[in-house]
């Protein structure tokens, strides 16, 4: 390589690094800001005290207002300078680009930065690597292996959306079918947006709802069908169909969808429709399924003697089965991403998968959520249960999930057809940051240790983490 080339590549890296640094500068700040606006709010709560039971409309409306009337002023980010894709330097060998990772995986298992981890990277059908690193149970010191099942959080949204679309090829469901045709007693605060909610809007969270709503009732072992008649107390943020609100509660009416077109079942629609035909053979639904596998990842927190100690899962967002449901081993993953990309069309057609992987509503946040993103994300969309990126000028389909004790990502390049996925059974934030090391180095974008490891390979990166 000439000497040009690599100056360039180092300002590059320089320019991503100044950027993270200056986020982190301007995090720190805001941090230091909160306690005056909390005493704000604190003394505003006793002056105009109400009585402690609230509807939920009030209460989510009374949050907005409060929020409203106390804006903060932050200072702008300073621009960054996203790199572009070179089609001459995207990875001739992805081979090699998998061992680097697998050098860096060995410097996460030597750092103990996670209780235990799996990960696999797929090109053109071919696993390049599969591997587990850590203990599945830190008492027992089980390891982490292939076949181990670990809870994928909302990566069980792309399952939903893909059953809704092998339903709508077989004439079943379309996406157009509107929820109150199938499920008469659901409504909405807004009693004609009801009428026009449909399925597609519930897979791309169109509902016109504020941001995770119910979730913390939820977290708080709600049940299920209560809140989804609860939902009728709250305010829209937007006429439905009009604006993205992720949603759990909300995109599990999908669930709903399906007993009602097919008189089964959802996760056994799943089970029969996907699961089996891609032979994802420890993938299943549910607390006792996941704790009934032969190898299953007990969530852990940091502590113990080993750094880690293991904890029960939580039933509670087993609850909403189609938002965050899924067990599944790395192995059975492999497989999905397969599939996802191209390479099971037996399973899943090309033109199933262009419906669901095409952008449907902005999610403009995404763009400014983490380091990597400002430094790489043009745009962000929500398609059908998928994430779609614009990273550095080439399509990435993406989702990450977590629950307590339980983090996963999945992501994939459709034009290259090289994706990976990742689980882990503790909350933390490192392996999050090995996802865009990847691409950048599959890609041959200026690299950038958004994980902020020591990954041995000799490799100057900036810092960063996610």
């Amino acid at each position: 390589m000439s000497s040009t080339p690599r100056v360039l590549i180092a300002l590059l890296a320089a320019l991503a690094a100044t950027a993270v640094a200056s986020s982190s500068v301007l995090a720190a700040t805001t941090k230091k800001a909160r306690p005056a606006a909390g005493a704000k709010a604190t003394a505003a709560a006793k002056k105009n005290a109400v009585p402690a039971k609230k509807t939920a409309a009030k209460q989510v409306a009374g949050k907005r207002s409060r929020q409203a009337a106390q804006p903060r002023r932050v200072a702008p980010l300073p621009p960054v300078v996203i790199p572009m894709v070179d089609a001459h330097a995207v990875a001739t060998d992805a081979g090699r680009v998998a061992r680097d990772f697998d050098r860096w995986l060995d410097g996460i298992e030597t750092s103990n930065d996670v209780s235990g981890l799996a990960a696999a990277i797929v090109k053109d059908d071919q696993v390049l690597l599969e591997r587990g690193i850590g203990f599945a149970d830190v008492n027992t010191r089980e390891r982490v292996s292939g076949d181990t099942a670990f809870r994928l959080a909302s990566l069980s949204k792309a399952f939903a959306a893909t059953l809704t679309g092998i339903l709508v090829e077989r004439n079943l469901l379309h996406w157009d079918t509107r929820a109150a045709d199938l499920l008469p007693a659901f409504t909405l605060n807004d009693g004609d947006g009801a009428q026009r909610l449909t399925v597609r809007d519930i897979l791309s969270h169109r509902v016109g709802l504020p941001h995770n709503t119910y979730d913390n009732l939820l977290e708080q072992d709600e049940p299920y069908p209560l809140l989804v008649n609860r939902l009728a107390e709250v305010p829209l943020t937007c006429p439905v169909g009009n604006c993205y609100g992720y949603q759990n509660i909300a995109f599990s009416l999908v669930g709903d969808m399906t007993y009602a077109a097919t008189g089964d079942f959802y996760y056994h629609q799943v089970e029969k429709r996907i699961f089996h035909p891609l032979g994802m053979r420890t993938a299943t639904y549910g607390r006792e399924a996941l704790e009934g596998s032969k190898s299953w990842a007990r969530p852990h927190h940091r502590g113990g003697t080993n750094g880690w100690t293991p904890f029960a899962p939580k039933e509670n967002y087993y609850h909403v089965a189609p938002a965050a449901g899924v067990n599944a081993s790395i192995r059975d993953m492999e497989q999905w991403l397969i599939a996802q990309m191209g390479g099971r069309p037996d399973v899943l057609s090309p033109r199933l998968l262009e419906t669901l992987h095409s952008p449907l509503v902005e999610t403009e946040r995404e763009k400014r959520s983490s380091p990597w993103r400002r430094g790489r994300v043009l745009d962000a969309q929500y398609a059908l249960g998928w994430r779609v990126y614009d990273y550095a000028g080439t399509t990435l389909v993406f989702h990450a999930g977590a629950v307590q004790g339980y983090r996963a990502i999945i992501a994939f390049l459709p034009k290259y057809r090289f994706g990976a996925v990742m689980m882990w059974n503790c909350e933390s934030a490192v392996p999050m940051g090995l996802m865009p090391m990847l691409l950048d180095r599959y890609l041959g974008l200026p690299e950038v240790n958004w994980a902020g490891i020591d990954h041995g390979d000799g490799t100057e990166l900036s810092g960063g983490t996610d």
